[in-house]
């Protein structure tokens, strides 16, 4: 970038909000891409001002929380200013007793959870990243883990959203009361939409009362045919899980951190559920009963919120054993989940592939991790078979994290939908200069 471009920049938020530093900038580095600058703004009309200059001057954009789930998507098509939003940070709005918050993008989960935490309150969510993750980086993700079960993902839990376009505008959805989202909500639309028509400014979100206890049980249950019979039993009872997850022995082994000899074969439901001190002893005896008919034994896991925290974030747990790590998110119907379990078991197993799989059976979400230290030779071929039989069930199937080398192969979100036509004329409606994260979403839009 020129001085000039640097002065321009440096008006509108500051000077020492806007590093050129290659080192700085480095730490922003998307696919291994460096931007020219990295500009922290303070203020929403800061955020409002900066991307109007991107569009004048065709300079493409990034908005960046904590960086937390910069690795999904394809490579950005050109990338010139990294937008942190860390400083955004402030709460806006905070009505306990209506289970309602307004805050800005940059705060942290973990600090909201803490605010919250303290009326008793939560938002239900265990997305990637953790605690680390950023509130905007969240909604614009729309990044759920195993909670997703009993509460759903963040579109379900945005009230509004207040954004910023290319325009130099601020365009609002949705309002801070639960009554004032019926209708046609474009917030649903933007969340989900990973910064390509708007960065979030302003969320307000539902709240939830925490539950008194939870608890964590798993099952052993053999076989998957044997997985899918419990599955279904759980759903159809009174139990209403908070968290189902199913994981196969090496998911098992990974998780527990023993010697991969002992390694307990077949696969283990863990199951959390959360109430009263009285419901959770009845859960536990209705499990205790489901696993005496499928001759499992039910134990219940102390201390499990950290197992849980690894399977919501999956590749930042698993990148310092295996580098290299590839993560793949199926979303099938929930019927399909054992089945294509069984089908991306085999495919590994034909294509000697180290593999992990972390299931949401309760909505139908499938995580594969590659466990292979370096770069496996057919590791495109595998996908494109494993998405093929996500198609055959009726889903779908994307590459949540990779190599950068392995996205020149593939597209990681996998088949374009008959809904991409009208996606592309929305992105050219709110960003007619392609200056936001352009490439970077389906179908390099």
């Amino acid at each position: 970038m020129t001085l000039a471009v640097d002065s321009e920049l440096a008006a509108l938020v500051g000077s020492s909000h806007v590093l050129t530093d290659p080192a700085a900038c480095a730490g922003m580095s998307v696919d291994d891409k460096v931007p020219d600058c990295t500009v922290t703004p303070a203020k929403a009309e800061q955020v409002a001002a900066v991307l109007q200059y991107a569009g004048q001057h065709r300079r493409a954009v990034i908005a960046v929380g904590q960086g937390t789930k910069l690795s999904t998507g394809n490579p950005p098509q050109r990338y010139d200013i990294a937008l942190s939003l860390r400083k955004l940070n402030r709460v806006i709005h905070f009505e306990p007793a209506d289970l309602t918050i307004c805050v800005e993008p940059g705060m942290t989960f973990g600090e909201f959870q803490t605010l919250v935490g303290a009326q008793g309150l939560w938002l239900p969510l265990d997305p990637r990243g953790g605690a680390e993750a950023s509130i905007g980086g969240i909604i614009a993700a729309n990044t759920a883990g195993p909670l997703r079960q009993a509460f759903g993902g963040p579109r379900d839990m945005v009230l509004g959203l207040r954004i910023a376009t290319t325009e130099g505008k601020f365009a609002k959805t949705g309002g801070r009361v639960v009554k004032n989202v019926a209708g046609y909500d474009f917030g649903k639309l933007l969340t989900g939409s990973y910064g390509t028509l708007g960065v979030i400014v302003e969320a307000c979100l539902k709240l939830f009362p925490k539950p008194p206890e939870r608890a964590t049980f798993t099952m052993q249950a053999g076989t998957l045919g044997i997985a899918r019979d419990v599955r279904r039993s759980i759903l159809r009872s009174s139990l209403s899980p908070m968290r189902l997850a199913l994981l196969d022995s090496a998911a098992n082994t990974l998780l527990d951190n023993p010697r991969e000899s002992d390694a307990k074969p077949g696969v283990e439901l863990w199951i959390e559920v959360g109430g009263s001190h009285r419901v959770i002893e009845r859960c536990a005896f209705e499990l205790k009963q489901l696993a005496s008919g499928v001759g499992g034994v039910l134990v219940r896991r102390e201390g499990a919120e950290v197992a849980w925290g690894k399977i919501a974030d999956l590749a930042r747990w698993l990148r310092p054993k295996y580098g290299d790590v590839t993560v793949l998110k199926a979303a099938l119907p929930l019927a399909g989940s054992e089945e294509f379990l069984s089908r991306a078991q085999q495919e590994a197993e034909a294509e000697k592939i180290g593999l992990a799989s972390f299931a949401q059976v309760g909505v139908g979400i499938v995580h594969l991790c590659v466990l292979q230290e370096r770069r496996t030779p057919n590791l495109l071929g595998w996908t494109a078979r494993l998405r093929q039989a996500a198609a055959d069930l009726g889903g779908s199937l994307m590459i949540e994290h990779c190599p950068v080398e392995f996205k020149s192969g593939v597209d990681v979100w996998g088949a374009r939908g008959d809904d991409l036509e009208a996606m592309r004329k929305l992105k050219a409606a709110w960003d007619p200069h392609a200056v936001l994260a352009p490439g970077r979403f389906v179908g390099g839009i």
